[in-house]
Formats: C-alpha cells, sequence, structure tokens
C-alpha cells in the first residue's frame, strides 16, 4: 500500500527537515512507498490544503495521512500499524472519544454546569500520545485503551484511504482553518455512515494545543453555528 504524508509548516523546506519533529524523523527513517506533499512556508488553512491533496489524488488507491509538523513518529512499523488500523475503521487517529455532548469545547473535554471547561471521564477517552521534545517523553497521556470506535478524533494525525474519501465525498471543512477541522471532519463522517477509531502508534507530540487564542474562541462558535449545538 502507497502512503502520501500531508503536512503543512511555517517552516522553508531545507528547515522542515532539520528544524520539525516530523521532518528529521522523516530524515531518518521515510519507508519505501511513503509520498510526502509538504506545504513549507504556508499561511493556508489546514483543511484547504488537505483537500486540494485528496483531490490530486482521486482515482488512485492510496492511504492518505494528514499530520502535524510536530510530531516524532516513535513507531518504526508505523506504516503497518495504520494500514491495519484501516481494516477496522474507515477513518483513524491516535486519540478520540467516545462520545459526543452538546457544546463540547474540544474532543477530550465536556463543559461543568458553571461553564468551565474539564477533561471528560476516563471511561469516554481512547488512546496514548506522548508529550514533549526529547525522549523519553515529558508526559505521557494515557486516556484510556485504542481500538475503540469514537466519534471524536484529535487531529494531530488522521488517516484514511483515499478510495473512501473518493466514494463519500468527506471532505475538511474550510471554514475551520486551524480549530475544530478534527471535530467537523468526524462529524461528517459519521453522517457519511463512516466509522472513526483510535488505533496503537506510538508518537510524541510537541504541542499540547491551544485553547485560549482569539482564533480558538472564533472557530469555536462557527463549529457550535454550524452544528448547532
Amino acid at each position: 500500500m502507497q502512503f502520501t504524508l500531508v503536512v503543512a509548516t511555517r517552516a522553508t523546506q531545507e528547515a522542515f527537515l532539520t528544524d520539525t519533529a516530523l521532518g528529521r524523523c522523516l530524515q531518518k527513517q521515510q519507508p519505501h512507498g511513503v509520498e510526502l506533499r509538504l506545504f513549507a512556508e504556508n499561511t493556508a488553512g489546514l483543511p484547504e490544503i488537505y483537500n486540494s491533496v485528496i483531490e490530486e489524488h482521486i482515482g488512485q488507491s492510496r492511504i492518505m495521512v494528514f499530520l502535524h509538523d510536530d510530531i516524532h513518529l516513535l513507531d518504526f512499523y508505523w506504516t503497518h500499524r495504520l494500514q491495519a488500523g484501516l481494516q477496522a475503521f474507515d477513518v483513524v487517529g491516535l486519540a478520540g472519544n467516545v462520545r459526543r455532548v452538546p457544546r463540547q469545547p474540544g474532543w477530550a473535554f465536556v463543559r461543568d454546569a458553571d461553564g468551565k471547561r474539564r477533561w471528560d471521564d476516563p471511561e469516554n477517552l481512547s488512546g496514548v500520545v506522548a508529550h514533549g521534545k526529547h525522549f523519553p517523553p515529558n508526559i505521557w497521556s494515557v486516556f484510556g485503551s485504542p481500538r475503540k470506535k469514537v466519534l471524536l478524533l484529535d487531529g494531530l494525525l488522521l488517516a484514511v484511504h483515499s478510495e473512501t474519501l473518493a466514494r463519500s465525498g468527506l471532505r475538511f471543512d474550510p471554514r475551520f482553518r486551524f480549530h475544530f477541522y478534527d471535530m467537523d471532519f468526524c462529524r461528517r463522517a459519521e453522517q457519511l455512515a463512516l466509522s472513526c477509531g483510535t488505533w496503537d502508534l506510538s508518537v510524541m507530540h510537541e504541542s499540547g494545543g491551544n485553547f485560549a487564542s482569539a482564533d480558538w474562541q472564533a472557530a469555536y462558535e462557527s463549529y457550535l453555528l454550524k452544528w448547532g449545538e
């Protein structure tokens, strides 16, 4: 099976290979059959980029992997693991939530009665992601057992067959440039009767997310407006 990695980065093409987590990993280990579609010095929204590459590969048989540039691929067999995951689910990610609730401010979060964001209960979460810049990681985020069917996935890595995208018409919504594109994508997949699930793949993510910016708040309001909750 052929793979296409779709990656946007603010770095130049040269700096991507030397200064980013994913670039350094691919310098050391880029398995045969893995194509990198890199958008260097990027300022466009992620859905715009992701959709453009989906359209490029219509009619081809590939596994499309949409991922962030600050991910360390720690698993030597990551291509095999993603291929196995896509035999069980239509869309595969690393961490997710088996449920969805109204006004949810993130795949792993819910709101209390007073409106404050908090982690959802552990029994609803699935997957493991390490966080840090050097191994061993600073933090191990053990959300729950992987290989679960979920309703929401974290967008740090999403994998799906190109045939599934072509057949279903599943795409990313351009209105969610950098936030909530993953939750929206999963909800659209659900509407199309496609399954989402977590899989066991070892990665280390350098970022913990940004939930306080003006861009995040604007995307959250757009998400609530689109879905009505």
